[in-house]
């Protein structure tokens, strides 16, 4: 999707017409209103006031949730500005099941990732296509990790999939690795994870269980690195789910 809107004035007096949205998370505000944080393609995380949203007669409430496609407008010359306008954007996204449960993984970890007002038009763009795709629950794994090593990469915390750190050579599909994030791969014979697992993130081609395995327990450990222990929820949750036996994909 193009980015269609227009910005009058300053980014403290400004007003933004139609700029595609996604709501990460709402809270009340008042009585009749709420805060809700949205990721913008243009312009980053933002929180806007959204006025009188929580009376019986609203119909912008229906609208501010998670995974929909939006265009909002806005006004303000607060820092908090105000919603003025919103709309449902096409195509459609449906999360049911497992794919609900990814998603607002994915939304926590954008949430978390992205610092407010700092536009990442591409992880935009990349997180749009993620729900796209989670809503067809098709290859939960590889729609799961490909976004999150594209989350890294345009963060600037991008994998070295490449070479290896301590010989001047790619990394060999028949050797063993340990991988120290902000470093790279190392040669360890007992390594957790395999060059050929690797070589096939590179290109998001996991064939094997084995391979999804492996390549769960290293994006983990590189986002938590980068995290600095900072929790996700959506992670108690998963690990409940897969404790009954009903998810594996992301927790």
């Amino acid at each position: 999707m193009s980015g269609r809107y227009t910005v009058w004035g300053s980014m403290s007096d400004c007003s933004v017409q139609l700029q595609p949205a996604f709501v990460l998370h709402g809270r009340n505000y008042r009585e009749t209103s709420i805060i809700v944080d949205l990721l913008t393609r243009d312009f980053g995380r933002i929180s806007l006031l959204a006025k009188g949203v929580r009376k019986s007669r609203s119909r912008t409430a229906g609208l501010l949730q998670p995974f929909v496609p939006l265009l909002v407008s806005y006004a303000g010359k607060a820092e908090l500005k105000t919603l003025t306008q919103v709309e449902m954007a096409p195509p459609a996204i449906s999360l049911q099941g497992m794919s609900l449960y990814c998603g607002l993984y994915v939304n926590e970890l954008v949430d978390a990732f992205l610092h407010k007002h700092d536009p990442h038009p591409e992880v935009f763009d990349d997180f749009r296509q993620c729900l796209l795709d989670l809503s067809t629950q098709v290859s939960l794994d590889q729609i799961l990790r490909s976004f999150e090593i594209r989350l890294l990469e345009h963060t600037g915390y991008g994998l070295q999939l490449h070479h290896e750190v301590d010989h001047d050579c790619a990394i060999r599909a028949g050797l063993r690795y340990r991988y120290s994030p902000g470093v790279g791969a190392q040669v360890q014979q007992d390594g957790a994870f395999s060059g050929a697992m690797l070589i096939a993130l590179r290109s998001g081609r996991l064939e094997s269980a084995q391979m999804r395995a492996e390549a769960k327990t290293l994006l983990r450990s590189v986002l938590d690195y980068h995290l600095a222990g900072k929790p996700l929820k959506s992670r108690k949750l998963l690990a409940q789910l897969v404790k009954n036996r009903q998810c594996t994909s992301c927790e």
